[in-house]
């Protein structure tokens, strides 16, 4: 029985074939090509391929060609689903009012657990893109917010969905995607991004990126105001849990790129001075290798240099002195000094007092808290001398601390430039240059403070920013031996004159040498702990069935330094 049916539909093919312009007239063999999907696994193989083929020609049978044929991507052989599948481009091909459609049942069928099928269900996704872009992202779309919006969410197809659309929309680029396609990306990414888990940010913050919206200063602009509102509710922020610390840190990062001399950071530096940095006591420290506040301090550092006008700049740049104190060692009193050092040199003097150990200083901290206020000052230039106490003794300290990182960067020197071929490219190099350019940096700065008055028109760049870091420490070290060569005078240490007598320089050069530890920056990846229990998204979400968790799978950004 089963050959003679395929045989009648070998037959049935044939008539409709040779029919031609009168094709329209055989609406019967197209109807028992149709009942063919009910029938044996080869019958249904051959109905897949001849429903699509002649899919055009019976526009009144439109409805029960694509339902036939979507019952055959849902057979429970996956050769016959995969041949439907890979059918199903044609039957929109010159009939554009059904992509949509036919885009939505693939976007669906996505969540399968066969790899091949997926594989079949992306090209025939790419295929209908490239024919009618703004039709098949349509239905993407569509798909995206039923799997959400639905009494039983379908995460899985929301996942895949959106992961499509972040890879395949660029590969395709402006070629295929036009004007109309665009301007539904940038519209519908803009809702998916109010309620979104970090994986989903990502790619949605790919495409808006992509997108003409960042390529303007006004959609960088309207992609940070959307970025700001993810990261952070001013009602609802916890600095002692770490979800919440996690998300504005990796928001915030995402932002960073889109800042200009165009595009300030204004309202994130506000953010971060009026309810990050002032609770800087509150905010969770947790294991697992990773200085969630040295993160902190390396975005805000970030932030700080496309920062516009702000208000109370006084009180903010009072916070970030605050934090900054927190990471600058007290300089010792200056008998104590002579004390050690007299210690150093006895005989007979007990092991503890032969020697005195310099503080461990976190010179990552300092760089980034010191660019900080550098940066904000140059808004305010007064507003650091205002108060000359306050002054005084952030002077006192960093007098101190230039004269330890004086003695880092003479041992960083000698080691990275003794370094050659191989050797120079080891990871553990690498850790000691960027710690040159750390402890350089420092220097640079806290000269522009002991300025009269402080200045604040040095510009550095921070040493994470590893693209900058080795043409910046490449010139250094160029300047450094030219000014060798060249016979030039020593720089004379930073000094503070507080009205008490100063040690002879070659004194305080060996006080501030004595017992440093070869400093290394803090290396490791973030968000390694993430986990599964808060739950965050946009202040317009909306749900019925609740918000969306921000970390649902625990999936961390990718670090940007």
């Amino acid at each position: 029985m089963s050959a003679d049916n395929i045989e009648k539909l070998y037959q049935n093919y044939g008539i409709l074939a040779d029919a031609k312009d009168d094709i329209s007239k055989h609406e019967k063999e197209y109807l028992e090509i149709l009942a063919a999907v009910k029938g044996s696994d080869k019958e249904k193989r051959l109905a897949s391929q001849f429903i699509a083929k002649f899919f055009n020609s019976f526009p009144n049978l439109t409805d029960q060609a694509i339902e036939a044929q979507f019952d055959l991507c849902e057979d429970d052989d996956v050769a016959i689903r995969k041949q439907a599948i890979k059918d199903l481009p044609l039957m929109c091909k010159n009939n554009k009012e059904h992509t949509t459609r036919i885009a939505d049942i693939l976007a669906q069928l996505l969540q399968s657990e066969d790899a091949t099928e997926i594989n079949v269900v992306t090209n025939s996704l790419v295929n209908i893109l490239k024919n009618d872009p703004k039709g098949t992202l349509t239905g993407l779309f569509s798909q995206i917010h039923q799997s959400t919006d639905s009494e039983v969410p379908n995460e899985v197809v929301r996942e895949r969905c959106i992961k499509f659309l972040a890879t395949k929309v660029k590969q395709l680029g402006r070629d295929v995607i036009d004007k109309d396609a665009e301007d539904l990306i940038i519209s519908e990414g803009k809702k998916i991004l109010q309620d979104s888990v970090a994986e989903e940010f990502e790619h949605i913050m790919d495409l808006l990126t992509w997108s003409r919206l960042g390529k303007t200063p006004a959609g960088k602009k309207e992609m940070t105001q959307l970025i700001a509102a993810l990261a952070f509710t001013s009602g609802d922020w916890h600095p002692e849990d770490p979800e919440y610390v996690d998300r504005l840190i990796q928001c915030t990062q995402h932002a960073i790129p889109l800042f200009t001399n165009q595009v300030d950071s204004t309202q994130f530096v506000n953010i971060f001075c009026d309810h990050v940095l002032l609770r800087w006591n509150d905010i969770a420290t947790t294991g697992g290798g990773t200085d969630v506040k040295l993160d902190i301090l390396k975005t805000f550092a970030e932030l700080t240099e496309h920062c516009g006008e702000i208000e109370n700049a006084q009180d903010k740049i009072n916070i970030v002195y605050d934090v900054l104190m927190n990471y600058l060692p007290e300089a010792p009193v200056e008998n104590e000094e002579e004390n050690a050092v007299k210690g150093e040199e006895g005989e007979n003097k007990p092991e503890d007092t032969k020697s005195t150990t310099a503080p461990s200083l976190q010179f990552s901290h300092v760089e980034c808290a010191l660019f900080a206020i550098h940066s904000l000052c140059r808004k305010a230039p007064d507003a650091l001398g205002a108060d000359t106490a306050r002054l005084k003794t952030l002077r006192l300290r960093l007098q101190y601390t230039a004269r330890l990182t004086q003695g880092y960067i003479k041992k960083l020197k000698e080691v990275t430039q003794s370094k050659k071929g191989e050797d120079a490219n080891t990871e553990e190099n690498k850790l000691k240059i960027a710690a040159l350019k750390t402890t350089s940096n420092i220097n640079t700065l806290i000269r522009d403070i002991f300025r009269t008055p402080p200045s604040f028109k040095s510009k550095v760049h921070l040493s994470f920013q590893t693209k900058k870091v080795e043409k910046e420490i490449t010139s250094s070290d160029t300047e450094d031996k030219d000014k060798s060569s060249s016979g030039s005078k020593r720089h004379r240490p930073i000094t503070f004159d507080n009205g008490e007598q100063k040690e002879a320089p070659e004194k305080r050069a060996r006080s501030g040498d004595r017992n440093l530890k070869m400093y290394t920056p803090p290396s490791g990846k973030y968000s390694s702990r993430l986990n599964t229990t808060g739950r965050f998204s946009g202040p317009n979400s909306g749900r019925g069935r609740g918000k969306r968790e921000f970390w649902n799978r625990g999936t961390p950004f990718r670090k940007r330094y």
